[in-house]
C-alpha cells in the first residue's frame, strides 16, 4: 500500500514538472501582434554574426531589410546570403557606414527611409569587443567602445525618433550584452560600454512608451555566433584568445544565434523591456542585483585564473582572435563556434 502510494506520488510529481517544463517553453517562445511583413527593419552590424541571423529572420518574415557596416565584401557577400531567405521580391539594402561618425548615421537612416520607406524597427547591434588585462588597456580602447556601443546607437535613436512619434508606433532594440549588467574580467571597456548603453536604453524606453515606441534592451551571455576570431585581442594574445574562444563555445553555457535571434524577435513583437540570453546570465546578472559586492569579489577570483597581463611591447598592441590561434583556440573545444562562423560570413 505504501509503495503505491509513493508511486502514485512520483507519478504525480513527474506529470506536474512536465506540464512546468511545456508551460515554460511555450512562455519563452510566445509571439507578440506585432508583425514584419511590410515592414522596414535597420540592422547596425547586419553583415554577420548575430545581426544576420536577426536580418535572415526578418527577411524571411517579409519585412524591407536594411543592413549596415563598415566593410563592404561582407556587405555584398551578407546581401547575397539575405536574397536567399527572402525569394525574388525580397527587398535587402546594404550600406557601408562608420557608425561612429554622427554624420554617417543620419546619412544612413536618410538613405534607408528613401528607399524602403519609414523605419519601423531598429535594432542597434553593431559592437566591437576589447579583450585582455586592464594593464593593457589604454583611453582609446574605452574610447572605441563607448563610440560603438554608446554614441552610436545615441544617434541612431534620435534619427529615427521623430518619424516614429509622428507615426505613434515604432521598435528599437539594443543589444547589449551580460557585461552591461556585470563587470566580466578581461572585458572592462566593453563592459563600461555596454552598462552606458543599458542605461540609455531603459531611459529611452521610460520616456517613449507614452509615444507607442516600445525600447527593448537585450543582454546576451555567451552566443555562438563565431565572432571570437573577429574580437580585438590584447595581453599575451594567444592565452588570452584560448579561454575566449574556449569560453564562447561551451555547451550549456552557450546558445545558438537562432535561437537567441528567435527570442529576440517574439521580444521585440511583445514590446519587453528586456530579455536576457542564458540560464548562466540570468543567475550571474540576479546574484549580482542582490549582492553586487559578492559577485564582484567572486569575479575577482575568476579573474586570478585568466592569463596575466603580457609584459613584452607588443602586449599592448590589438590583434584579431585569427591572428592569434593557439593548438587550444583551434581545437574540438572551439568547435561548435568555428561551424558557426562559417554560416554566419564570420
Amino acid at each position: 500500500m505504501k509503495n503505491s502510494l509513493r508511486s502514485s506520488s512520483a507519478s504525480r510529481w513527474a506529470a506536474g514538472l512536465g506540464v512546468a517544463a511545456l508551460a515554460t517553453l511555450i512562455w519563452r517562445n510566445r509571439r507578440g501582434s506585432f508583425e514584419l511583413t511590410n515592414r522596414t527593419v535597420l540592422i547596425t552590424g547586419g553583415s554577420r554574426g548575430l545581426g544576420l541571423v536577426l536580418a535572415r529572420r526578418a527577411v524571411a518574415e517579409g519585412a524591407r531589410v536594411a543592413i549596415c557596416a563598415r566593410d563592404e565584401a561582407e556587405l555584398t557577400r551578407a546581401r547575397q546570403d539575405l536574397l536567399g531567405y527572402g525569394g525574388p521580391a525580397a527587398q535587402v539594402l546594404a550600406l557601408p557606414r562608420d557608425l561612429t561618425s554622427a554624420a554617417d548615421v543620419q546619412s544612413l537612416i536618410a538613405e534607408v527611409e528613401t528607399q524602403l520607406g519609414p523605419i519601423d524597427v531598429l535594432i542597434n547591434n553593431a559592437g566591437i569587443i576589447v579583450g585582455g588585462p586592464l594593464e593593457n588597456m589604454d583611453v582609446s580602447d574605452f574610447e572605441d567602445a563607448m563610440n560603438t556601443h554608446f554614441w552610436a546607437p545615441y544617434h541612431a535613436m534620435q534619427a529615427v525618433l521623430p518619424g516614429m512619434r509622428a507615426r505613434g508606433a515604432g521598435r528599437i532594440v539594443n543589444i547589449a550584452s551580460l557585461g552591461g549588467k556585470v563587470a566580466i574580467p578581461h572585458l572592462t571597456a566593453y563592459s563600461a560600454s555596454k552598462f552606458a548603453l543599458v542605461g540609455l536604453s531603459e531611459g529611452f524606453r521610460a520616456e517613449l512608451n507614452q509615444h507607442g515606441i516600445y525600447v527593448t534592451t537585450v543582454c546576451p551571455g555567451l552566443l555562438r555566433t563565431g565572432s571570437a576570431q573577429n574580437a580585438d585581442i590584447k595581453g599575451q594574445h594567444e592565452k588570452e584568445y584560448a579561454w575566449f574562444s574556449v569560453a564562447d563555445a561551451l555547451p550549456g553555457f552557450t546558445m545558438s544565434a537562432e535561437q537567441a535571434a528567435r527570442r529576440i524577435w517574439n521580444a521585440t513583437r511583445r514590446g519587453d523591456g528586456e530579455v536576457i540570453l542564458t540560464l548562466p546570465a540570468k543567475l550571474l546578472a540576479a546574484l549580482h542585483g542582490l549582492l553586487p559586492g559578492t559577485t564582484t569579489d567572486l569575479l575577482a577570483w575568476v579573474n586570478r585564473a585568466l592569463p596575466d597581463a603580457g609584459r613584452d611591447p607588443e602586449a599592448s598592441e590589438r590583434r584579431k582572435g585569427y591572428e592569434s590561434k593557439s593548438a587550444v583556440s583551434e581545437s574540438f573545444l572551439t568547435k561548435l563556434n568555428r561551424d558557426e562562423a562559417m554560416r554566419n560570413n564570420q
